[in-house]
């Protein structure tokens, strides 16, 4: 590949930028702000969907699709939710060469075009809970863009779901957290912090915000995920009402939840290096790559029936695999293409190797030390066993990253300097006063990324004012 990624040490964004396009991952669009997934891209993230489908799904919830254009009265109806989303908003106002009456807004998230349908479905407490998914895209017209991690139109899922009591909803909005939660240490090698948003941060017409919180490669966080417990917010907006037990009229409680396409990002983030991509295995589009050695014409043909024999053991042990047979390509161009691509996993098939029955196995995270000689007979077995072992290795080490770099600073002028000099993740105590919270923010750009659903019994004093705490806090500098 002849494209040199640009250092993380040197430019941390641009090595970013250089990752995502030179790995194949998107490109960017003639549209302002917003990217072309390309195959290999989308078939990470097709990765992903599969894995929380089926989680969405263990969880007893289905599938369906709403409209992506949405009456503008709709989004107005509910006073927080319009304050909220007005900047990002792209409105229609013109169709079939006419003027319409009632604005569109191309969907920017869809609580209120499903609690519309919502008002017609819901009639009894047997109708309850409706617990429902959508994958879609949606459209927030931001201002700075940035490939994966922000962009004006992006792939996500959203669920919605409508319970009978407060407290379903809340179990549920925690259940659904969990799920994101166990998707990125357990899927995307990728440790999280799970707490709730603040007033100032969460989502517009929701009670409750809650969040998974990851730190990426240059110490910044990534909201990774969120999942919000509206109350009954949105069902008096729409006049959601259901007959109980008791034969009242009541309007139900309800949650919304939601990941997107930025997950593609942060697993760049997390994992990647100066090579290229580093990719967990379990979403990996191509777990395993096999690449022969032709070295003469002689021994091609016994190099080349080797490899498609690895390939077919690899395929039949259920692994994803590819073989790279282009011919006029170098086994080092091939080397760089698939270390770029983050394939966790390489198998090199060459003469010298194959003359004592054996062929070399390569991990993509251990670079040169992670190379080492398998009898063709046990490739299938021993790659099954690494790619366990590179998944988990993954995970150690962001986790052990997060570790090295959380902090417990004991006055305001260690928090600023810790933010400033370099990042992490901040805990301190916190009084819960908006004007803390935003002198914060004012002075070094960080926010208040969760308060830790773990807190401690004694949270200590607020790290602004030297007020008694009421929470602990996780402060930092975000995407």
């Amino acid at each position: 590949m002849a494209q040199k990624v640009t250092p993380r040490s040197q430019d941390f964004s641009r090595w970013y930028t250089d990752v995502v396009q030179y790995a194949e991952l998107a490109d960017y669009s003639p549209v302002r702000g917003s990217m072309v997934i390309r195959p290999y891209g989308y078939a990470l993230w097709e990765h992903m969907q599969r894995a929380l489908d089926d989680m969405f799904r263990a969880t007893g919830h289905q599938n369906a699709y709403f409209p992506l254009f949405i009456p503008l009265s709709f989004i107005e109806k509910e006073a927080e939710h319009v304050e909220g989303f007005s900047p990002e908003l792209a409105i229609v106002t013109h169709g079939g060469g006419k003027k319409l009456e009632d604005p569109l807004v191309v969907r920017p998230t869809s609580e209120t075009i499903i609690n519309a349908m919502f008002a017609k479905w819901i009639k009894s407490y047997r109708d309850l809970p409706l617990l429902i998914n959508q994958w879609a895209n949606v459209v927030r017209w931001e201002m700075r863009t940035r490939l994966f991690l922000r962009t004006t139109e992006f792939l996500w899922q959203e669920g919605h779901t409508a319970h009978e009591t407060e407290q379903e909803a809340r179990d549920e909005a925690r259940l659904m957290l969990d799920v994101y939660a166990k998707f990125a240490e357990e899927w995307a090698a990728t440790p999280v912090v799970k707490g709730i948003k603040t007033d100032a941060e969460k989502f517009a017409g929701a009670v409750e915000s809650y969040s998974i919180e990851a730190m990426m490669g240059d110490l910044k966080a990534l909201q990774a995920g969120t999942s919000h417990y509206l109350g009954q917010n949105f069902a008096k907006a729409f006049d959601t009402q259901f007959l109980d037990r008791n034969n009242e009229l009541q309007y139900p409680y309800q949650t919304s939840w939601g990941v997107s396409t930025r997950l593609v990002g942060m697993t760049v983030l997390v994992h990647g290096d100066d090579q290229g991509l580093i990719l967990p295995p379990r979403l990996a589009p191509h777990q395993v790559v096999v690449v022969p050695i032709i070295s003469s014409e002689e021994t091609a043909d016994q190099v080349m029936d080797a490899g498609w024999s690895v390939t077919s053991a690899l395929h039949d042990a259920g692994i994803r695999v590819t073989m790279d047979d282009r011919d006029g390509v170098r086994p080092g161009f091939k080397f760089n293409e698939w270390e770029m691509k983050g394939v966790p996993l390489r198998v090199e098939v060459g003469p010298r190797d194959l003359a004592e029955g054996n062929v070399t196995l390569a991990r993509r995270d251990l670079g040169r030390e992670g190379k080492q000689s398998v009898a063709l007979e046990q490739v299938a077995t021993v790659a099954t066993d690494l790619l366990e072992e590179i998944q988990q290795a993954l995970f150690d080490r962001a986790a052990t990253f997060m570790a090295d770099n959380t902090f417990y600073p004991a006055t305001y002028g260690e928090l600023v300097e810790g933010i400033e000099s370099g990042g992490g993740f901040f805990y301190a105590g916190w009084c819960g006063s908006a004007a803390c919270e935003a002198k914060v923010k004012d002075d070094t750009q960080a926010t208040i990324r969760c308060l830790p659903f773990d807190q401690p019994d004694d949270p200590g004093p607020c790290i602004v004012c030297e007020q008694p705490g009421a929470h602990q806090a996780v402060f930092a500098k975000a995407y």
